[in-house]
């Protein structure tokens, strides 16, 4: 990973092209479907779109699930903290492993009493390798179930529900869940624990995998002096409060750095654009050496037409250099591309699961967040140029709690995929 966001745009530009991606005409029976026009040009004053930026929460407390966070790294705040994705939804379609937690943002519909409280939860594997091959299956088509190392999971409660106050939270420390969660891996935090450490019975695991990582890690020792201390409540054992308190916490010493999303309206930043393009708010301040790389580069392109196009997606995003994520979910409302090649035609955009109706798009995540995630740029380290997340237009309801949605990635050229 690089140090900055203008890194990743660097990767990749000899073929970097914009098209945008757009809706059918408006039939007021029938959903929109999303439909790829691959010849319209980037509308860059298009309304409505919500930027997300990373911070470090300044209260813990702020990214519980009972206040509704919008977050990226460390654990998810699961919605519904009981139902959770099953085994079966919670690991990588190629190396098996339980897939580690990217973001979540909260998105309720206020038109539906089911959807008062949304949050949309997405999950990778931190392996590049899985992501290359990841690439392969979003291209088919059919019935057959993709094997996927990027998995969205959508979640919505109506107001009157088991887990949640009907009223909005006070944020003065006094707010609190109406019930307590599943019992969660005592490695990753992350899934349910469904697995018990047959020696304790007190650490929980949701693969065998993450039970061997935690008893290499140190359980091995700490196990037996809890085995010992509940065998005996004499003096001398009186750590064992400690080593259980111990297993509530997050043994993983590799999940990504947490952060909350931060909400702002892109348009504000129209007007507050500096007179160096906006790039004066980079995370790294803009030098000659990466003025000189970019034009090189852009000197090597062969048509008008692809430094025009770049210079409108690099325009669009020097208004907020630092966003991690673009949303909105109106019909009209198209991803912001970086690259041509490896974007998706309608073909390639699926039906919803559940009711086999449209998809459409709702958010995507940036490559700047890699950069928070502290992703070395190494040639096995993560990297997209972006991840796209559809959902069900409608969304619709169905008796499992956590609905599996689509996400598109799209990588540069330079890993090999596009």
């Amino acid at each position: 990973m690089a140090n900055s966001g203008m890194d990743y745009q660097l990767q990749g530009l000899n073929s970097l092209r914009i098209t945008p991606l757009d809706d059918d005409e408006e039939d007021q029976d029938e959903p929109q479907e999303i439909e790829i026009d691959e010849d319209e040009e980037e509308d860059d004053d298009e309304e409505g779109v919500t930027l997300g930026f990373a911070e470090k929460p300044k209260n813990p407390r702020s990214v519980l699930r009972h206040l509704f966070p919008s977050k990226a790294g460390g654990v998810p705040a699961w919605l519904d903290p009981v139902d959770l994705p099953p085994e079966s939804s919670r690991t990588c379609g190629f190396c098996g492993d339980p897939l580690q937690f990217l973001l979540q943002i909260y998105a309720p519909i206020s038109e539906k009493e089911s959807t008062f409280h949304r949050t949309l939860f997405v999950f990778m594997c931190p392996s590049m390798a899985c992501l290359l091959r990841d690439q392969h299956e979003q291209w088919k088509h059919g019935e057959e179930k993709l094997r996927r190392s990027v998995k969205v999971f959508r979640c919505q409660l109506p107001r009157s529900n088991h887990f949640y106050s009907s009223e909005p939270p006070k944020h003065d420390g006094t707010d609190k869940p109406l019930s307590t969660g599943a019992v969660l891996c005592s490695w990753c935090g992350t899934w349910k624990g469904e697995k018990v450490c047959s020696s304790c019975r007190k650490a929980r695991y949701c693969s065998e995998k993450h039970q061997a990582m935690h008893w290499r890690s140190g359980h091995k020792n700490d196990c037996r002096q809890i085995i010992i201390s509940s065998q005996s409540s004499g003096p001398g054992h009186g750590n064992s409060g400690e080593k259980l308190a111990a297993l509530e916490k997050v043994a993983c010493r590799t999940l990504w750095c947490e952060y909350e999303i931060l909400i702002e309206e892109e348009c504000i930043y129209d007007s507050n654009m500096s007179e160096d393009n906006g790039l004066g708010t980079s995370i790294v301040p803009a030098n000659n050496k990466t003025d000189e790389s970019f034009q090189s580069l852009l000197d090597k392109f062969e048509a008008n037409d692809d430094k025009k196009k770049w210079a409108s997606f690099q325009e669009r995003i020097a208004r907020a250099p630092e966003q991690v994520l673009r949303y909105c979910r109106d019909l009209m409302a198209k991803p912001l591309w970086p690259l041509l090649i490896g974007r998706p035609s309608k073909a390639d955009i699926p039906k919803c699961n559940y009711c086999k109706g449209p998809l459409c798009y709702e958010f995507q995540i940036m490559p700047q967040l890699l950069y928070y995630f502290d992703v070395k740029n190494d040639p096995d380290s993560l990297d997209w140029a972006t991840v796209v997340v559809f959902t069900c237009q409608a969304s619709c309801e169905a008796s499992i709690a956590y609905k599996e949605e689509f996400a598109w990635v799209q990588l540069y050229p330079s890993a090999g995929t596009l």
